[in-house]
């Protein structure tokens, strides 16, 4: 009995050590990428980058996600996912420090470090929550997407108040950054000595990716992942300077930047939940992407300010929703781990090659016309195309 209560002990221990570290590691998912997006004006003061470098800044871990995604599984079946994820958040944790020096070239170097931490746990967290957590796929899916989304918000409604108010400026409001994936390292090299003294390591991912990559499923997954997550690199990248053309202040642009993922929270919880309940998701994925289609109408025609909040909202909202959905798909269309690890590694390589030219094209567009009508007009368009692939992979199927 005793022995019972010792290994009924340590097994709850073992489960809340893992869901900390989880919802530690979504907290770093986000915040490297999302303080830039209020900052880059004064970065391309400081270090002198045109609009389309500026771009390439917001691209550049998506570029990274691309290449690093395949790879991830990999390193974790040689390794574990434990000392996988202590590499990804040692190089995020390194690669914020770095880029906080104003220079070119560290800038960019600290960047793709960042986004090689980043990579890491974008790909590993929905296969460890599909392994340890099968019953609760969309209850666990909707703690850590919200917790990336939490702290994204704050992320981005922070920077200009830390750089500005607190007198830190770019490079010490990013530096703050740092310590959360500080933390989350000590979390997970003290998970990783937990499982050594109990003998209960989190299996590796093994992959089956031959099936994945001829799936015309997992592809449709894949554009559906990419093409939303241009959407939101976009609109965090650009967002704060498209309300600033309409006459708001940076510092409180920031803030509606930060406002609108805030607004998104709701979605970002309740979507995988509602998800999971569903048979098919193809209604869900309409009306998250309509939201979002009527949002950036909203910044492109309407010019008061109460059509602006009510368009940041709708931006939100659908936002949101559509990445949590696209993190749901990978559990609900795949039938183990090793699946869910493949699609995910798959899904978020194509998808981020997508994601990776938004930013960049749209500061693109801008330089090219001086104007935000075709930017935004480009960006309702490419909503479209996410609310069909995302209608198609809503469809009740397995890859």
């Amino acid at each position: 009995m005793e022995l019972h209560n010792t290994y009924a002990n340590t097994k709850s221990t073992y489960i809340y050590l893992l869901i900390t570290a989880i919802v530690l590691t979504a907290f770093n998912l986000r915040p490297a990428i999302t303080s830039l997006g209020p900052l880059i004006g004064m970065i391309q003061e400081d270090v002198g980058l045109a609009h389309w470098s500026a771009g390439l800044l917001m691209s550049l871990p998506l570029v990274v996600f691309a290449f690093m995604s395949p790879i991830v599984p990999k390193i974790a079946n040689r390794i574990s996912n434990e000392q996988t994820l202590l590499l990804g958040l040692s190089l995020l944790f390194i690669g914020i420090g770095i880029r906080s020096f104003p220079l070119t070239f560290l800038l960019f170097i600290g960047t793709v470090l960042a986004g090689m931490g980043i990579a890491i746990g974008n790909v590993l967290l929905p296969a460890i929550v599909k392994e340890k957590f099968p019953e609760k796929f969309g209850l666990m899916t909707s703690v850590y997407s919200t917790s990336m989304a939490l702290i994204a918000s704050l992320a981005s409604g922070v920077s200009v108040p830390l750089a500005v108010g607190l007198d830190l400026g770019w490079k010490g409001a990013q530096v703050v950054w740092a310590i959360p994936a500080a933390i989350a390292v000590l979390v997970w090299f003290y998970l990783q000595k937990f499982n050594q003294q109990n003998h209960n390591e989190i299996k590796k991912v093994y992959i089956s990716a031959k099936s994945i990559w001829g799936s015309v499923l997992s592809w449709q997954i894949a554009i559906f992942m990419g093409f939303q997550s241009l959407l939101f690199y976009v609109t965090i990248s650009w967002l704060p300077e498209i309300l600033h053309s309409r006459g708001m202040s940076m510092e409180t642009a920031g803030w509606m930047l930060s406002f609108s993922q805030l607004m998104g929270l709701p979605a970002s919880f309740f979507v995988p939940v509602w998800a999971g309940r569903l048979r098919s998701q193809i209604w869900l994925a309409f009306i998250l992407n309509l939201s979002s289609m009527l949002g950036f109408a909203g910044l492109l025609w309407g010019s008061s300010y109460p059509i602006l909040i009510i368009s940041i909202i709708l931006i939100g909202i659908g936002l949101g929703g559509t990445f949590p959905l696209a993190l749901s798909y990978i559990g609900f269309r795949t039938r183990n781990a090793s699946q869910a690890a493949a699609l995910s590694g798959m899904a978020q390589s194509t998808g981020y090659i997508l994601a990776a030219v938004g930013p960049l094209f749209i500061g693109y567009l801008f330089d090219h016309t001086h104007s935000w009508s075709i930017p935004l007009l480009t960006l309702i368009m490419i909503t479209v195309i996410v609310m069909i692939f995302g209608m198609l992979a809503g469809r009740n199927k397995y890859v």
